[in-house]
């Protein structure tokens, strides 16, 4: 069963996070077989990308769903992983030509250093004109260099956006989709909330902190096979054996990461009417009926000329509000 675990190093400015994704990521790969499949290397991809968003959106807590993505010139166009705050995740990736299955990052999405990272937070009661945040990244270091895993995308990415220190391991087969977090906290409240000065005297302990950079070296020694294959607690004891670490109860079941999809035929008739009538029916003419495939989930929506109609018969009904200006 996936699981998600927390834990705080005692009297120390530093936390972790390590989620195992089993079910629900073999969930998302059974649903994907019925389109052929992934390559290894885009499974090994996907499934890091799943890790890393569930562990990112359990670290901020935020109301919406943070969506994690990674696009370029490869043939990978696009890889998208999304978490909802209640754990619940689904990922997809689009693949238009062969990759080798030890293709390193740069072959499958950043073969002309133009492949950028993009993490947006989408809330979940969006006020009229509120756009979801969106920060975004290139997949190059400091000195342009292509950057070969995803963890350095996005450890490069919290340092940026929120000069926070982050070790970030992940790892992915065809089973299990893992990842280990260990993050500095800042020394005064949020620091992306904190004011000018908090956050000054902040960033001046990025890279600094003794502590910090002693637990992300013990963490950075876990072999990918150790984190697909071993246990939360035989994890945790191998590496931090030394320190005192309080750890909390475990998210799992309803409760922690699993597979659900947010896809419906609403929205999927959302999607008609914003396509207008008039390409509707040229489709229909077309092929009979329209169809609409979910990425993510594999389900697929039907929509015959009658069906069709109704979609604009009730776009056309909705009532005016009252005493509103047009």
């Amino acid at each position: 069963m996936s699981e998600l675990h927390k834990f705080l190093f005692e009297g120390l400015p530093v936390r972790g996070m390590l989620v195992r994704l089993t079910d629900s990521w073999q969930e998302i790969l059974r649903r994907r077989q019925q389109a052929g499949g992934y390559p290894a290397a885009v499974t090994e991809l996907l499934g890091e990308m799943a890790a890393a968003a569930t562990l990112m959106q359990a670290n901020i807590k935020f109301n919406g769903a943070l969506i994690l993505q990674v696009q370029g010139d490869g043939p990978v166009k696009l890889a998208v992983a999304e978490v909802q705050p209640d754990l619940a995740l689904r990922a997809t990736a689009t693949v238009t030509g062969e990759v080798a299955a030890d293709a390193p990052l740069s072959h499958m999405v950043n073969v002309n250093n133009l492949g950028r990272c993009a993490i947006t937070l989408d809330p979940k009661d969006r006020l009229p004109g509120q756009q979801p945040y969106q920060g975004v990244v290139p997949l190059f270091g400091d000195r342009h260099e292509k950057l070969e895993k995803l963890s350095e995308v996005i450890e490069h990415y919290m340092l940026q956006s929120e000069q926070l220190d982050t070790r970030l391991v992940l790892a992915a087969n065809d089973q299990v989709a893992a990842g280990l977090l260990i993050q500095r906290l800042p020394l005064q409240g949020e620091s992306n909330l904190a004011g000018a000065g908090a956050v000054a005297r902040d960033e001046d302990q990025i890279g600094r902190n003794e502590d910090y950079n002693r637990i992300a070296i013990l963490a950075a020694s876990l072999k990918r096979e150790e984190l697909l294959t071993l246990d939360a607690d035989t994890i945790l004891h191998r590496l931090f054996w030394e320190e005192d670490v309080r750890r909390f109860e475990p998210q799992t079941g309803a409760d922690g990461p699993r597979f659900a999809c947010t896809c419906s035929r609403e929205r999927v008739a959302g999607m008609l009417k914003s396509l207008g009538r008039e390409e509707v029916e040229s489709i229909i003419a077309e092929q009979g009926q329209v169809e609409v495939g979910c990425d993510f989930c594999g389900a697929q929506y039907h929509f015959d000329p009658v069906d069709a109609a109704q979609v604009f018969l009730q776009a056309a009904a909705q009532p005016p509000v009252a005493g509103g200006t047009h």
